[in-house]
């Protein structure tokens, strides 16, 4: 898992939302895509960015794909931002 492509896949507003549709269950591509006014083309770009993230899992269901919620990437994404250690940033004392 990469938390720079974490956040980046989080930093877009239809992202958030797919995410948050997500959280009540598994859903097919075309019922996620129903909710937005947006091309197929433009969707496609988001599914692939959550599903490059690791925040999404798809299984093909015959022509259908069908997206899931990984919250335990989005758990380790933020347990990694309050681990700054995790980082190799600056240590206490270091200027």
């Amino acid at each position: 898992m990469s938390l720079n492509a974490v956040f980046e896949a989080l930093s877009h507003p239809v992202r958030r939302r797919i995410l948050a549709l997500l959280k009540h269950g598994s859903k097919s591509a075309g019922e996620l895509a129903a909710g937005f006014d947006l091309s197929k083309p433009t969707m496609s770009v988001h599914f692939a960015k959550l599903r490059d993230a690791g925040l999404v899992e798809v299984d093909r269901q015959g022509t259908s794909l069908i997206y899931s919620l990984n919250a335990s990437v989005l758990d380790e994404a933020l347990a990694g931002v309050l681990d700054l250690g995790k980082f190799g940033g600056a240590e206490k004392g270091d200027a």
